[in-house]
């Protein structure tokens, strides 16, 4: 519908394509795939730096180790914040802090409709290359990939409870890795060589909230739960021109006030993982 190009293939291109994957799994054999030849990975880590590096070439300065700790207000309007290195002082201030949104709304005087929970993946130790897709398989609940060192990077869901933890459930862990086994049986013997967590945002609707908030010269861009890293391009620039020009067709439809309005984006079931 949106003209990404997507074909559907059979269990033999699947094993063509993917030779290590397990076809014939007793419980859930596979029957076809969504095959997306023009998708792939980047690394996340290095794609920030450039964003960062971009930025601070327009005159922009990235200040790290820098938390804040409250935001200033002045007869319902926002006018700085309150960080650990000192004060800011600002017209118009733009949250984007994913997991951390409750927490600064808050600061604000506003409350979102969002939960923070810890979403975690793991990487393995190194192996040789033998897998150049990516391969998530919804029905177990699972997906797979191999980085530029040979590591296997496995992820899952995120946790069914709310949390700031950034360390993640061992039950996710321990279901993640016996689907990806049964579907994967040459990895059973590799051992992990890391785990983390970091938080998400989830709405209601699982659609973002790109959007003014009730304190004047304060706007917000959140709940991307856990596509955020994919979004930024198009969310950056709509969000931009909210605050610049205090209104974005593309972000109309995300304002926070659908909530109260019941106007729901319902995305919970098109999403990549389930939520």
């Amino acid at each position: 519908m949106q003209g990404i190009a997507t074909e559907f293939i059979s269990p033999i291109r699947v094993k063509q394509l993917c030779p290590i994957i397990n076809i014939d799994v007793p419980r859930y054999p596979v029957l076809g795939a969504l095959w997306q030849p023009r998708g792939g990975t980047a690394r996340h880590d290095a794609v920030a730096w450039g964003y960062a590096r971009a930025c601070s070439a327009m005159g922009i300065d990235i200040i790290q180790q820098c938390e804040v700790t409250g935001i200033r207000k002045n007869a319902g309007r926002v006018t700085g914040v309150t960080t650990t290195r000192g004060e800011i002082d600002c017209a118009k201030l733009g949250l984007v802090v994913a997991g951390h949104s409750g927490v600064l709304a808050r600061m604000a005087g506003f409350r979102l409709p969002i939960e923070s929970v810890a979403l975690q993946a793991l990487v393995s130790e190194p192996i040789k290359p033998c897998l150049d897709v990516v391969v998530m398989a919804n029905t177990v609940h699972g997906y797979l990939s191999q980085s530029d060192k040979g590591e296997m990077v496995i992820g899952g869901g995120a946790d069914g409870f709310n949390n700031y933890t950034q360390r993640g459930s061992f039950h996710h862990v321990e279901e993640t890795v016996r689907a990806l086994i049964e579907t994967f049986p040459m990895i059973s013997r590799l051992k992990m060589l890391r785990q983390w967590g970091g938080i998400v945002d989830m709405t209601g609707d699982r659609s973002p909230i790109i959007s003014k908030t009730p304190l004047e010269g304060c706007f917000i861009n959140c709940g991307w739960g856990t596509g955020g890293f994919k979004s930024i391009p198009g969310s950056g620039w709509g969000f931009a021109e909210l605050m610049a020009k205090g209104h974005s067709p593309l972000t109309a439809a995300f304002g926070l006030e659908r909530f109260a309005e019941g106007r729901f984006i319902d995305e919970s079931v098109a999403a990549g993982v389930a939520h």
